[in-house]
């Protein structure tokens, strides 16, 4: 599992530059698939040989009314719940102030590892001296940086990193399910989940105490046990002026890793937006197997063609993944409630399916002999041959004469053709390409 190493500090105390700091300069990010949405809250990074996830959670505003009361603890623990780290920064300059010690205060009872960060040290040699008032903070020794001037950036990682094997993934629990119902606010997930436990009436227990301080409703139904991870609770309000559809993201993160499968919930009602391709985007980036449901279909006019354009809808605005299948459901009323368990179980088969060498080589054979590699600069592609390497998400390695002739249209077509073959419905394919010296 990938850990989340999330942000936490008031506003103007440097997060956005930490952020941009380490995921741009200091870290490699994982390229986006064309055609996805970036989104700026979270990056995709790697220190020391370790995958993890950085998030920018955002100010804590201390011109808030309650800011010592309700509102830091409302939005301090979304980042806190989410994260398996957490990065608190505050500013060298400014000292500790009532809204650090507030934060602090909340992460202290959280449990969850914390680096405290003393940003803005451009002076490195005289910043320990500036620093030391921050012990008074109870989060043990704070760790001078500059975002700005990127000093120390890297002892910064090294402490988080030493945390990394507190997030390790739990052993696998033989044919056990974990189910991400994911999807923007009032998308209906906690509906979903309701009406399958009202109708199947299935529930083992809710057990609480998961990585992430969740709570997972285990469900036993036809010999297998699935654990389904509720992201809903994002209630707006009034008091926050923090756009709530941020945090939706982060929920919908530190859920998408721990899953096996998710149901991306779009309301038929809204249609596709920003945030449903943003969230969508994080199960096919992160390798999930992956079902979209369009709920509320019930309250949509329909005619004999309305399922089909809302489909092409679907289609267009999450063209990156037109492998993963769809079905039209009422959390209310529980129409085709019940199919959402076929396809749960399909999607998740899928991503462990292993295809032998020899029957993918055959078939990469035909389809290389019927439409050939373009030629790049006059030098064409060769695909001497194709193994698979890896499951969960399904990975593929070409063994070709040149990796850089790989065109994206190509290895498309070549992810078509092999689906077309062998299915894969539900699931992204991960294609490299790797010269054959090597």
């Amino acid at each position: 599992m990938r850990p989340i190493a999330a942000i936490v500090g008031r506003p103007n105390v440097g997060k956005s530059t930490l952020f941009n700091r380490i995921a741009g300069e200091r870290i490699s990010i994982v390229d986006d698939a064309p055609g996805v949405t970036r989104d700026r809250v979270y990056a995709d990074c790697d220190w020391r040989g370790r995958d993890f996830t950085l998030v920018d959670t955002g100010g804590l505003d201390p011109a808030a009314e309650d800011i010592i009361g309700r509102q830091v603890y409302e939005q301090a623990e979304i980042a806190i719940e989410t994260a398996s780290v957490i990065i608190f920064l505050t500013d060298i300059k400014t000292g500790v102030t009532a809204a650090d010690a507030a934060v602090a205060e909340v992460l202290r009872r959280s449990g969850k590892p914390v680096v405290l960060a003393v940003n803005k040290a451009d002076d490195i040699k005289n910043a320990e001296a500036d620093a030391y008032e921050f012990y008074s903070l109870g989060l043990g020794d704070p760790i001078a940086v500059s975002a700005g001037q990127a000093l120390c950036i890297g002892d910064l990682l090294d402490a988080v990193f030493a945390h990394f094997d507190d997030a390790a993934e739990a052993p696998e629990e033989g044919d056990l399910i974990r189910v991400a119902v994911v999807g923007k606010p009032n998308a209906g997930k906690s509906s979903l989940i309701n009406k399958i436990l009202g109708q199947e009436r299935l529930l083992v227990s809710d057990i609480p105490g998961t990585t992430r301080d969740a709570v997972d409703t285990f469900i036993k139904r036809g010999g297998r046990t699935y654990s389904f991870i509720d992201t809903a609770g994002m209630r707006k309000k009034s008091r926050i002026k923090e756009n709530i559809e941020h945090y939706a993201v982060l929920r919908a993160i530190a859920a998408v890793e721990r899953a096996d499968v998710c149901v991306i919930m779009i309301s038929a009602e809204d249609g596709v937006g920003e945030q449903d391709t943003k969230i969508a985007g994080i199960a096919h980036n992160r390798g999930k197997a992956s079902i979209i449901a369009v709920n509320k279909w019930d309250k949509v006019e329909k005619d004999s063609k309305t399922m089909d354009a809302f489909s092409k809808e679907i289609n267009g605005d999450l063209s990156y993944m037109p492998y993963a299948p769809k079905v039209f459901i009422s959390a209310l009323t529980g129409q085709r409630v019940h199919k959402i368990f076929d396809y749960i179980d399909a999607v998740w088969e899928n991503s462990a399916m292993r295809v032998s060498t020899g029957v993918l080589n055959d078939a990469l054979i035909e389809a290389t002999a019927t439409t050939p590699p373009p030629a790049r600069r006059g030098k064409a592609l060769k695909i001497y041959y194709a193994s698979q390497v890896g499951v969960k998400p399904p990975t593929f390695v070409l063994f070709v004469n040149d990796a850089e002739l790989l065109h994206y249209s190509y290895k498309r077509f070549l992810e078509n053709q092999i689906r077309e073959n062998f299915g894969f419905a539900g699931v992204p394919i991960t294609l490299i390409a790797r010269n054959r010296k090597d």
